[in-house]
């Protein structure tokens, strides 16, 4: 059982999708994290005519958490307009792996079912924080 409310985190995400700004892609995805402390940050995509300069609404909500001082998730909500679940890009998978491998991934559909999946089983065999402290620390 979660220790939030599952429901609100995807209508969150919900409403965070229709501020997207996809002049190109016509794909709009929006995003709810909620943190350790309950605290909820939402985040669309930003897209820019230079194409890899985009960003990804999980992305935009992370850095928002981030930039007011969150280090400790607890799920991520992430609603597109698919009739079936849009797992997060390689880079957002990434991104999320940085913060803990167990933490939710809530994929959600425009009917508000869902798949939830822990940020490790998006990318086992990721790279981790502690991976890059074990090379350092000489113990390749």
């Amino acid at each position: 059982m979660a220790s939030y409310d599952i429901d609100a985190l995807i209508k969150k995400s919900i409403e965070a999708k229709a501020h997207a700004y996809c002049p190109y892609s016509k794909f709009p995805v929006g995003a709810a994290l909620i943190t350790k402390d309950g605290t909820v940050y939402t985040g669309c995509n930003v897209e820019n005519a230079s194409y890899p300069l985009s960003l990804c609404a999980e992305r935009t909500a992370m850095v928002k958490a981030i930039s007011e001082g969150h280090r400790e998730f607890r799920a991520i909500a992430v609603a597109t307009d698919m009739e079936h679940w849009a797992a997060p890009c390689g880079a957002c998978r990434q991104c999320l792996l940085e913060f803990g491998s167990d933490w939710d991934v809530i994929m959600s559909k425009p009917d508000l079912t869902y798949l939830l999946k822990k940020t490790g089983e998006l990318l086992p065999h990721g790279f981790t924080p502690d991976k890059l402290t074990t090379f350092q620390e000489g113990k390749k």
